[in-house]
């Protein structure tokens, strides 16, 4: 991701606009391998309640910070 993907880069919580802060790397294991991986992005006010959503599922999450 350049500088400007990640300047231009904004929360995946439904209706959220503002600038991503965390990276929210996960995996379904039902159908993913230990290689893939998808990204949800967050800001700070959301990264809680995506983290909580993918948790209650059993999904693997690593969370990092997000940006240049």
């Amino acid at each position: 991701m350049d500088s400007s993907e990640t300047q231009d880069a904004v929360c995946s919580a439904r209706g959220c606009r503002r600038p991503a802060v965390f990276a929210l790397r996960w995996r379904n294991p039902k159908i993913h391998d230990e290689t893939r991986r998808k990204t949800w992005l967050a800001c700070a006010e959301h990264r809680e309640s995506l983290g909580a959503f993918l948790s209650a599922r059993g999904f693997p999450l690593d969370v990092a910070p997000f940006g240049p």
